[in-house]
C-alpha cells in the first residue's frame, strides 16, 4: 500500500533460521519433533493434575498454568515457521504478525510471573507449613493464578499498541523465524525511542519484582532447612523446590539477555539463539524437568500409563 511517497507494509517476510535450503528438511524435522513432544509432555502434566485427585494442591495448579502457557507459546510461533518451511513461502500478514508477537509476550511474561508465584508457593510450605493450608486457601490461589494472565496481557498490550503506531517503509524483511518485538522495532523506519523506553521501564519491574520474590523465598527456604538437623529432612525439603529452581535457573538464563535490554543491543543471532531457548527449548525441558525430579509426578504419570483410571478391574 502507498501513502504519500511512502510504501506502507502489509506483510513481512520471515527469513527463519537459516537460510540454505539444504538445512530447512532438518529444521523442519527438528522443530516438529521438538513442537510434539512439548504438546504430549506439557498435555500429560496437565491431564494427570486433573485426574489426580492427590495432585489438587496450589502447587500442582500453578504447575498446571505453567504447562498451558508453554504449550501456547511454542503453538504461536512453530506451526507458522513449519508451514513456512513445507510451502516454501516466508511471508505473514501484519495482522498475524502483530498477533505473533503479542501473544509471544504474554506467555513470556506470563512464565516468568508463574516461576514466582510457585517459588512464594514453596517458601509458605516449607518455612510456613503449619499455615500453609491457611495461607494458600482456594480465594488466594484464585488471584495469585488470575493476576499473572491479566498482568502478562496488560504488558503485551502495552507494546502491541505503542508498535501499531510505528511505520514500516520500504523493507519488510524479519531476520527471524517469529516475529519478535526487538527485530519488529530495528525494522521501522520511525523513532523509536518511546518504544525503547517504555520496553525498559515496563520490563525492569515485570522481571525484577518475580525474579527478587524468588530470591527472597529461596534465601528464606535455605535457611529454613539448614535448620534441619537430619539429612534426610533436609534432602526432602530441598527435593520439594528442586524442579522449580532447575526451571527458573534455565528461563532466567535465556531471557534477561533477550527481553531486558533495548533491541539495538543485541545482534540478530543472539535474539534467534534466545527465542529459540525460551520460546521451544524451555518449553519443551519443563515436562522432563518436573516428571523426572518429583516424585508425585512420577507416580501420577505410572498410575496414568497403567491405564487404572481407564480400564475397568478385571475379574480374576
Amino acid at each position: 500500500m502507498h501513502q504519500g511517497n511512502q510504501t506502507i507494509i502489509s506483510e513481512f517476510i520471515l527469513l527463519g533460521l537459516s537460510k540454505h535450503a539444504e538445512q530447512q528438511k532438518v529444521l523442519f524435522v527438528l522443530f516438529l519433533g521438538m513442537y510434539l513432544v512439548t504438546m504430549v509432555g506439557n498435555g500429560l502434566i496437565i491431564l494427570v493434575i486433573v485426574l489426580d485427585s492427590y495432585l489438587h494442591t496450589p502447587m500442582y495448579l500453578f504447575l498446571a498454568n505453567l504447562s498451558f502457557a508453554d504449550m501456547s507459546s511454542i503453538s504461536a510461533s512453530v506451526p507458522k515457521m513449519l508451514m513456512n518451511i513445507h510451502t516454501k513461502s516466508q511471508s505473514i500478514s501484519y495482522e498475524s504478525c502483530i498477533t505473533q508477537m503479542y501473544l509471544c509476550i504474554v506467555f513470556v511474561v506470563i512464565d516468568n510471573f508463574l516461576l514466582g508465584v510457585m517459588a512464594y508457593d514453596r517458601f509458605v510450605a516449607i518455612c510456613h507449613p503449619l499455615n500453609y493450608t491457611t495461607i494458600m486457601q482456594s480465594r488466594i490461589c484464585a488471584l495469585l493464578t488470575v493476576i499473572p494472565w491479566v498482568l502478562s496481557n496488560v504488558v503485551a498490550l502495552t507494546h502491541t499498541l505503542l508498535l501499531i503506531q510505528l511505520i514500516f517503509c520500504d523493507s519488510n524483511i524479519l531476520p527471524h523465524f517469529l516475529c519478535d518485538l526487538a527485530p519488529l522495532l530495528k525494522l521501522s523506519c520511525s523513532d523509536t525511542v518511546v518504544n525503547e523506553l517504555v520496553l525498559f521501564v515496563v520490563g525492569l519491574p515485570v522481571f525484577a519484582f518475580p525474579f527478587a520474590l524468588i530470591l527472597f523465598s529461596y534465601i528464606h527456604i535455605i535457611r529454613a532447612v539448614l535448620r534441619i538437623s537430619s539429612r534426610e529432612g533436609k534432602w526432602k525439603a530441598f527435593s520439594t523446590c528442586g524442579s522449580h529452581l532447575t526451571v527458573v535457573l534455565l528461563f532466567y538464563g535465556t531471557i534477561i539477555g533477550v527481553y531486558f535490554f533495548p533491541s539495538s543491543t543485541h545482534p540478530d543471532d543472539t535474539d534467534k539463539i534466545g527465542a529459540v531457548l525460551f520460546t521451544v527449548m524451555t518449553p519443551m525441558m519443563n515436562p522432563f524437568i518436573y516428571s523426572l525430579r518429583n516424585k508425585d509426578m512420577k507416580s501420577a504419570l505410572r498410575k496414568l500409563i497403567s491405564r487404572k483410571w481407564f480400564l475397568p478391574s478385571m475379574p480374576w
